[in-house]
């Protein structure tokens, strides 16, 4: 899954590393290679080259089907609205028939491909080419590097909802700003990125945005079970109170583990677990900046169950329930979620 909840709509407070001088004066140029042309990887692929970047994308058949059937077409709860025309696009099911090698390459596999696309990057490309992972979880930037040690893999995240709305369609049903490692590789393409209405920080430590996301991103299974868009799950008193258990149980096993996220909300972790559990009427009211979302959004952890695919929960409540192992407590409640889902998911 590569959606953030609702919650996150406000990037890390202090960690960002601001862009010298000199590096927003120079753009990157050259294609981007979008590998693995799903939910998120179609939405950034399609704003890229709706902003007039050349973009390759590498998917399943599926998409690529729909996308030469009905083009690209991404939009966004703030009205925004792009199509690429199919003739324009460059669709391929393997690396192998790029006609051009990429300046860089995002990398939006589910986990459990991390390793596979990373090794197929690697006996395509040259060493040295400049990898962004934009993916969910906390480890897949280094399973790709050990995958393809020549490749420059640098990890991210994405902290908005991507939603497939139809066939070639994709809707960003909430708000952030992409965030990735700080590296010299990325800086001249902050300024393409922001052109293309995709903002990103770079940050010199990636490592507590990503247990940030992590924390938000236990809302996914929640959202998956309940059968709702994330708006109306979040109206759910019920479902709201699950989430907020599974963030509180999570926040003591990083505590215990000396771990300290960081803040993508507006308010603290501890006081967001209160708001989670107060009664609707006041939530509404309290959250009403956390409810900026379309009423359509949901997680792709839901559309994984409805299309019968494998799921990210062990990147999610597996991995607090990995870390409390490591800590020699348990985490029951993400425990539980695992099973759940795995049940669900076979």
């Amino acid at each position: 899954m590569k959606a953030a909840t609702a919650a996150a709509t406000a990037t890390a407070t202090g960690t960002a590393t601001p862009t010298p001088p000199a590096a927003t004066a120079t753009t990157a140029s050259g294609r981007v290679l979008v590998m693995g042309a799903g939910s998120v990887g179609c939405h950034v692929g399609g704003c890229l080259q709706a902003a007039g970047v050349g973009v390759d994308l590498v998917g399943r058949p599926r998409t690529l089907d729909a996308l030469h059937t009905h083009g690209l077409r991404t939009t966004d709860l703030d009205g925004g609205h792009r199509h690429v025309p199919a003739a324009a696009l460059s669709l391929h099911r393997q690396v192998a028939t790029l006609t051009a090698k990429p300046a860089l390459v995002l990398l939006c596999v589910k986990s459990r491909a991390t390793a596979e696309a990373a090794r197929e990057l690697a006996a395509h490309l040259p060493a040295g080419t400049p990898v962004l992972s934009l993916q969910n979880g906390l480890h897949n930037a280094a399973q790709a590097m050990a995958a393809a040690p020549g490749l420059r893999v640098l990890p991210g995240m994405v902290p908005f909802n991507i939603a497939e709305l139809a066939p070639g369609h994709f809707h960003r049903g909430t708000t952030g700003r992409l965030a990735a490692q700080a590296d010299p590789a990325l800086l001249p393409w902050q300024a393409v990125f922001e052109a293309a209405g995709l903002p990103l920080d770079l940050h010199a430590d990636l490592a507590p945005v990503q247990w940030g996301k992590l924390l938000l991103n236990l809302n996914n299974p929640v959202n998956a079970l309940s059968g709702l868009p994330l708006r109306a799950q979040l109206l759910d008193a019920r479902h709201r109170r699950q989430f907020a258990a599974l963030v509180s149980e999570a926040l003591s096993v990083l505590a215990t583990a000396g771990i300290r996220p960081a803040r993508l909300t507006p308010l603290p972790w501890p006081l967001l677990v209160r708001v989670l559990r107060c009664p609707t009427p006041l939530f509404r009211v309290i959250a009403a900046r956390m409810l900026r979302i379309d009423p359509l959004a949901r997680s792709s952890m839901a559309d994984d169950l409805a299309l019968g695919r494998p799921t990210e929960i062990q990147a999610l409540c597996g991995e607090i329930v990995r870390l409390a192992r490591s800590q020699d407590i348990s985490a029951p409640l993400n425990a539980d979620m695992v099973a759940r889902i795995e049940a669900l998911a076979h």
